[in-house]
């Protein structure tokens, strides 16, 4: 992470500032802006942690903050511990550290065992802007409080940064969500990553997600997803560049398309193709429909690649699908409030119906693809491959990137569908 000083702004502050709220500093606003409160919060945290006070957000300063974004942090055993002083020490419920650490022997500890002690707060924020990092940490932290989710990479991204997935179950029946093909999209991230959070703690408290038993679920169905396809593309639209170079040159796209904003209109991969574009599914069509609106070299969207699959982050989730036998797929975009379903004439068995099941407790319209849009994504490749049902979700209204005012909404419409992506198999 970056160094932060008094008078930094942007979406690493937000991440400071969340830190600082779970540290305990409540009063601190969350406004990704390093004003005076932030700064005496800081001073006053590395005051505790041994660190010297001088307000500057540096190497060690962040190691001692990370825990909190992680939503975690590991205790070694020393003589004397047990579980239920190290509750209390933490300030957190005894069933979270038995959870997360199965292995351990409550009754035998230890000297020199890690204990993974997990906050008690809820991880997934919906109050700050996503990056790469941001989700690296949630799914690290996920896997943590709850280590019967399996978690790992379907690939990486053009810079490298790994395109990560979780998967909560075990049952035959395997469905996959996936958010954030498009970069200036990524509320759709959040989304999938509340649910999951949500999910998990269903199951292991036993109870109920939603209308149905966690633990059926869990039993009947895996449920893999994909948070954010698009790592390095989020990271410009947000404001976490990691690297120069690459940023200049998507600036340098950019340029040639003055019509469309820089960053927020940025939908495409770091080297200007549009991951939703790059599926074998007449790729050629879409080819040409583009052409002919003018994308014809990298842009910050709707620039079809030089052929099907050469962006690596969509060659990954093609990948991915084809190692699994997924029943269902639901492909998470922004924004409209609309659900389309269907790909040229394929029609899969109850795709329709589950459609409009979907349309029911969203109270999203149920639509087919308009035709300049409706070739090489992820969902009509899906389609014409398998013959299955694939969705693309669009969540919200407005202009992307949707505020994070409109989470909660947008939360509360999709729980149906994230959670009929199953039942309805």
């Amino acid at each position: 992470m970056e160094v932060l000083r008094y008078g930094a702004r942007g979406t690493a502050v937000y991440y400071l500032q969340l830190a600082l709220i779970r540290a305990g500093y409540t009063d601190l606003a969350l406004d990704g802006v390093f004003g005076g409160a932030t700064a005496e919060a800081v001073r006053d945290f590395q005051r505790k942690n041994g660190l010297s006070p001088d307000g500057a957000v540096g190497k060690r300063t962040w190691a001692k903050l990370y825990p909190y974004l992680k939503g975690y942090t590991t205790h070694i055993v020393k003589s004397g511990d047990t579980l239920f002083a190290l509750s209390q020490r933490y300030n957190t419920p005894l069933y979270r550290i038995l959870l997360a650490n199965p292995t351990v022997n409550p009754q035998n500890m230890q000297v020199g065992t890690r204990v993974q002690i997990p906050f008690d707060f809820p991880l997934v924020p919906t109050n700050v802007p996503y990056s790469s990092i941001l989700t690296a940490w949630i799914v690290e932290g996920l896997s943590v409080r709850y280590p019967f989710l399996e978690s790992g990479s379907t690939g990486n991204s053009v810079m490298g940064k790994s395109i990560s997935f979780l998967r909560i179950g075990t049952g035959e029946k395997q469905v996959f969500y996936n958010a954030s093909h498009h970069a200036n999209e990524w509320l759709t991230t959040p989304v999938l990553l509340k649910f999951a959070e949500e999910y998990a703690d269903s199951y292991a408290l036993g109870e109920k997600l939603g209308d149905v038993l966690a633990a059926r679920l869990f039993r009947e169905y895996s449920l893999y997803l994909v948070p954010m396809v698009n790592p390095d593309g989020v990271d410009l639209v947000t404001g976490m560049r990691t690297s120069g170079g690459y940023y200049n040159r998507a600036r340098q796209i950019a340029d040639a398309y003055p019509e469309i904003p820089f960053p927020n209109g940025w939908k495409a991969n770091i080297e200007g193709v549009d991951l939703n574009l790059q599926y074998p599914a007449s790729w050629e069509e879409a080819k040409r429909i583009k052409y002919a609106q003018g994308f014809r070299t990298p842009a910050p969207r709707d620039f079809v690649g030089t052929a099907p699959l050469v962006a690596p982050e969509s060659f990954s989730m093609f990948t991915f699908t084809r190692t699994h036998n997924f029943l269902l797929t639901l492909s998470y975009h922004s924004q409209g409030e609309i659900i389309y379903w269907k790909y040229l004439d394929y029609e899969p068995a109850r795709s329709r119906e589950i459609a409009e099941y979907f349309g029911e407790v969203s109270g999203y319209a149920v639509e087919e693809t308009p035709y300049a849009s409706g070739f090489a994504g992820y969902k009509d490749w899906f389609i014409e491959t398998y013959d299955r049902p694939g969705y693309t979700i669009e969540i919200g209204r407005g202009q992307s990137p949707l505020p994070l005012s409109q989470f909660a909404e947008i939360y509360k419409d999709n729980f149906g569908i994230l959670l009929g992506g199953m039942t309805q198999i």
